[in-house]
């Protein structure tokens, strides 16, 4: 189903929402100050440009050999064509640099904001994406970056050009002929209210397209990464129709903003074009009136050329920064997202330093997406150091909820967690997270090797330890018949090996970790016999002094744990060794005798 995107309101200053912006300008001053300068001096000298052509026009076309003066001092005709090359080399020369300065700005920033929205993306629980696909992030870092770039780092630098350009000329239009200039002024003042209309209609539908075009790429992203799925179950041509859909939808908002886009532009051009020809019939009677020289006429045309070419120009860069005022504000939707998991103001050390003991204190939960379900009701659990606790139970029982309430992924509704006798709370996540090492039932492989995927659990250990590793749980057989044994690139989401390999390396991840607290959920589910034994081996003795919490529906897996807990509809019913839940005949027993006493 698509996201839908609730209607936002427009500001009624586009460059409002870029003004989010500043924060990664700031650090490169010194370059935007560089390209202003350049943009100053390349706007100076076009505009000079025409008061040489005036003297041309009245010194040498005018039929006289030698003007005293002029614009360059020089009284020969050939000097002043001289002048006029020095003109258009010094702005050829500033124009490059004003470019290069200016596209380096655009790379850098865009670059930098990419990057602090990613790493804001990576701070966010789990709850965030629950309402946000992926697709959409990805969207977001590459469409709605490149429309920045193109305006930090092309458009800025060009509507300021154009927008000296206009002013410039436009001044120099005044001083030429000030009776013109008020024509030309008073006219362009009445077609301006109609331009900002429209402006901001762009804009609205800018969003609208950027929207749709997420949609789009959440689908693909969903897709792509079910791809056995979608074959097994023959739907590639239904999935290629949706996909299609949500295109075609795209399409149609791009095509209603370009339409009022090219609209606007339209508007412009033909308005300052039409003012201009038309004051230029009144200066073309002037001349022949004797009011003006032809050379000021000639000075007049060029200015009013400029003046023409710089609001075109700005109709352009309007459009984009539109466009990117809205790519900015969903950009930084991402960078201002707050987490639903607060870091504590003011966080204690963690106080331990092997083992850790856990305490659950009448602790109650609901998904935020459910508000109404208690996925864990008044939970009351001691695990002592080094203790091995299974929990078992129903699906929907809250197995899986106490382990994501462990790693802070979610935040308790009630109640607190307690690490040998801290509140969880009140410790960095980064430090509650180090102390756990985590093993899930559908484990992450990464497109890296296989060495590089073992040390994803801790960095910085050496070649040996992850060797060591991956023999502990059983991984060291299957790797070295890879292709390039332990270099061996391992594909997308691990795509060249079974499930039962990828949840071995995901075995050797968390044994290398060596971390305080191991949670196993289901990390034997996809194992054969034979390599469970083997990875049940390495399992027992990664868990040798470490707190263990186990989830699994095997129940003849978790025959040596020290407890088991039995959970059902989020409480806890039973709790107690094997043989003492075998004979209180309860849930336990039930569901021992299903799987065991077969």
């Amino acid at each position: 189903m698509r996201r839908q995107t609730p209607d936002r309101p427009v500001s009624p200053r586009p460059l409002s929402a870029l003004r989010g912006l500043s924060p990664f300008l700031r650090p490169y001053r010194a370059r935007i100050a560089l390209a202003f300068v350049l943009l100053c001096l390349a706007s100076a000298t076009i505009l000079v440009v025409p008061l040489a052509f005036r003297d041309l026009l009245d010194a040498g076309f005018g039929g006289e050999a030698a003007v005293s003066g002029g614009l360059f001092g020089a009284d020969n005709l050939d000097a002043r064509f001289v002048g006029l090359f020095a003109l258009a080399a010094l702005w050829a020369l500033t124009v490059a640099a004003r470019y290069y300065t200016v596209s380096w700005i655009g790379e850098r920033v865009t670059a930098d904001l990419r990057s602090a929205v990613y790493a804001r993306v990576l701070g966010q629980s789990p709850q965030f994406f629950e309402t946000l696909q992926t697709g959409e992030v990805l969207s977001r870092l590459t469409g709605d970056t490149t429309l920045i770039q193109t305006v930090v780092g092309s458009s800025v630098s060009m509507g300021l050009r154009s927008l000296f350009q206009f002013v410039g000329g436009m001044v120099m239009l005044a001083v030429t002929s000030v009776q013109l200039f008020g024509l030309i002024f008073g006219l362009m003042a009445l077609l301006a209210l109609p331009i900002v209309a429209i402006g901001r209609r762009v804009r609205k539908l800018s969003r609208e397209s950027q929207d749709r075009i997420a949609d789009a790429s959440a689908l693909a992203g969903e897709i792509l990464n079910a791809m056995p799925t979608v074959q097994a179950f023959t739907q590639e041509h239904n999935e290629a129709r949706r996909f299609a859909a949500r295109s075609e939808t795209s399409f149609v908002a791009a095509v209603r903003r370009t339409k009022v886009r090219a609209l606007l532009t339209g508007l412009i051009i033909a308005a300052v074009m039409g003012t201009i020809i038309f004051v230029l019939w009144i200066g073309a009677q002037q001349v022949q009136a004797g009011v003006l020289s032809v050379g000021e006429l000639g000075a007049f045309v060029l200015y009013a050329a400029l003046v023409a070419g710089g609001a075109g120009t700005l109709a352009e860069v309007w459009g984009d920064v539109m466009r990117a005022g809205g790519a900015t504000e969903r950009l930084l939707e991402l960078l201002h997202a707050e987490s639903a998991i607060r870091e504590p103001a003011t966080p204690q050390r963690p106080q331990w330093d092997e083992q850790v003991s856990i305490r659950f204190e009448h602790v109650g939960f609901s998904y935020p997406a459910r508000p109404t379900v208690r996925a864990l009701d008044d939970i009351c659990l001691d695990i002592a150091p080094g203790e091995r606790v299974a929990l078992v139970g129903p699906s929907g029982a809250g197995k899986t909820s106490l382990l994501q309430l462990l790693l802070r992924f979610y935040e308790a509704s009630s109640g607190c967690i307690r690490f040998n006798g801290q509140d969880i709370r009140a410790l960095t996540l980064h430090d509650l997270r180090a102390a756990i090492a985590i093993v899930p039932q559908e484990p992450v492989i990464f497109s890296a090797s296989a060495l590089a995927n073992i040390r994803y659990g801790r960095p910085s250990a050496s070649d040996a330890e992850v060797l060591a590793a991956a023999q502990a749980a059983a991984a060291d057989e299957f790797i070295a018949r890879l292709p390039e044994g332990y270099a061996s690139f391992l594909g997308e989401r691990g795509t060249r090996l079974s499930g039962g390999q990828r949840q071995r390396v995901a075995i050797a991840r968390a044994i290398l970790k060596g971390a305080q607290v191991l949670l196993l959920d289901e990390a034997t589910s996809a194992l054969d016999a034979e390599s469970e034994v083997l990875v049940q081996q390495g399992l027992a003795a990664a868990m040798q002094g470490r707190t263990t919490l186990i989830i699994t529906h095997r129940l003849a897996t978790v025959q040596q744990v020290d407890r088991i807990v039995v959970l059902e509809e989020g409480r806890i019913v039973e709790t107690g060794t094997p043989a003492d839940l075998r004979r209180q005949g309860g849930l336990y027993a039930r569901l021992a005798a299903l799987q065991l006493d077969l």
